[in-house]
């Protein structure tokens, strides 16, 4: 069954894939993934021709194999379940293109560019979203072509039971001012019982047929049949995926607060305090003056816990414009932050720093004074410029740190991200065996490659 369409959905990825590669290397949108303007927006885009044109012609010319061989037989089964699956999918992708491509199709219409925004996306995406945890859930335990009242009874009991707890613990730790959060935890909470239920059903099965000890039966289960429980394991991967997403962006909290050393706020539960400055040149391999590195160690505490420090702070790297003093460039090219983090199965902790370097201006502009007039009275040698200009910034360092201007640090608390990594771990998993080929399927495969030699070398005249 859905042979066209799975045939379809395969090439689609492909080109879709091409596709997003062409957004971000072409320039023709404007993003913090984007690459500047180049020139390989025309080659990308001949090839997502040829590549579309080809998939088509593929599907059309071999339609004749790819017919069904099966319909379906109800509504309520397995087979329509994923069908729908792959229509929430598809909804998606088309919900997700046209907001990227929106901007363009508008300027092209209307020569004023408008933007699908964040809001726009939520409302259109996490109905969507709710509806693909929900399916990823039932699709498993429904049954094949047509579902009766003792089936569904048998299998949907336990899960639903499962979700309704996990929905009523996310509601007794605050989670009802967000509903669709709230419903996203109660329907992985339904996802995840029923990958659980069917994982000690398996189990038991093979525990009772083989004798075999409940880690044993286990491994064995999945081993022997690795595409079911893989996908499995899969759906329980997505499931974390989404908690950690529903979680993390509902119920984040971010601020930005301007502190003095020793002052002290409170984020999402946790008390901040600005221990001390930090600052420090970085020189290269070879000596030359790579970076100056302004910052902060922080005394971060939350109740129950004792204090840790944490350090972050900003990298100026100098500028190679030839109109800039030797000191002012390095506080006028680009500038990287280094986030302090303290992740956890909870929460995440990420804290960054924007130093205040206007206090230090007048010295930077005396250093470059300094060495305009020193090149002047004679030049100096390249070690001894080098020399002077870190005895210069290392000046500037030790002024940033005897006496700090008040520095601005945001702060963001974000619940459950690293559930996000341990779900992208899961589906790895997940696929890694669904993927593996069972030492049966290798037989069969040696197998069948045999018997057709045997058959063309019968097939030759004597």
């Amino acid at each position: 069954m859905l042979k066209v369409w799975n045939a379809s959905l395969v090439l689609a990825t492909g080109v879709l894939a091409i596709l997003g590669t062409f957004l971000v290397r072409s320039g023709i949108l404007e993003s913090i993934h984007a690459f500047g303007a180049s020139t390989l927006g025309v080659p990308f885009l001949l090839l997502i021709a040829v590549m579309t044109a080809s998939s088509v012609y593929l599907v059309a010319s071999r339609a004749p194999q790819l017919k069904a061989e099966h319909r379906l037989d109800s509504l309520l089964s397995r087979e329509a379940v994923f069908l729908l699956n792959n229509l929430v999918l598809v909804l998606l992708c088309v919900v997700i293109w046209w907001g990227t491509f929106f901007p363009l199709i508008s300027e092209a219409l209307t020569g004023d560019r408008h933007t699908f925004g964040p809001p726009m996306f939520e409302k259109l995406t996490v109905p969507l979203a709710l509806v693909l945890v929900l399916l990823s859930g039932i699709g498993p335990l429904i049954a094949w072509r047509r579902a009766t009242v003792a089936n569904l009874r048998r299998n949907f009991v336990a899960p639903i039971a499962v979700g309704a707890a996990a929905g009523a613990l996310a509601l007794a730790l605050g989670a009802g001012s967000r509903p669709d959060a709230l419903i996203m935890f109660t329907f992985a909470g339904f996802v995840l019982g029923g990958v659980t239920q069917e994982l000690i059903r398996g189990t038991r099965a093979r525990r009772v047929m083989a004798r075999e000890p409940i880690p044993v039966a286990l491994v064995s289960l999945i081993r022997r049949n690795r595409r079911r429980y893989g996908g499995y394991i899969v759906h329980a991967g997505m499931a974390f995926i989404f908690i950690g997403i529903a979680a993390s962006s509902s119920f984040a909290h971010e601020r930005d607060v301007q502190l003095q050393a020793g002052q002290s706020t409170r984020v999402g539960g946790y008390t901040i305090e600005y221990a001390k400055p930090t600052a420090q040149l970085v020189a290269a391999p070879n000596g030359r003056l790579e970076r100056i590195d302004l910052g902060a160690a922080l005394r971060v505490s939350r109740p129950g816990e004792p204090p840790q420090i944490m350090r972050t702070y900003k990298s100026f790297f100098p500028s190679e414009g030839p109109m800039l003093g030797p000191v002012s460039r390095f506080f006028e090219g680009e500038s990287t932050s280094e986030v302090g983090l303290r992740a956890g199965l909870r929460k995440d902790f990420w804290v960054s720093v924007a130093p205040d370097t206007q206090r230090l201006d007048p010295r930077v502009q005396e250093g470059d004074r300094v060495f305009s007039k020193a090149d002047k009275d004679g030049g100096l040698t390249p070690a001894q410029r080098n020399e002077f200009l870190g005895q210069a910034l290392g000046g500037l360092a030790r002024s940033y740190a005897n006496d700090p201007p008040p520095a601005t640090f945001r702060v963001l608390v974000s619940p459950m991200v690293t559930w996000i990594w341990l779900g992208a771990l899961v589906v790895l998993l997940g696929g890694l065996i669904a993927l593996w080929p069972s030492p049966r399927a290798v037989g069969r495969r040696v197998t069948a490659a045999y018997a057709a030699r045997v058959g063309r070398e019968a097939r030759v005249p004597v």
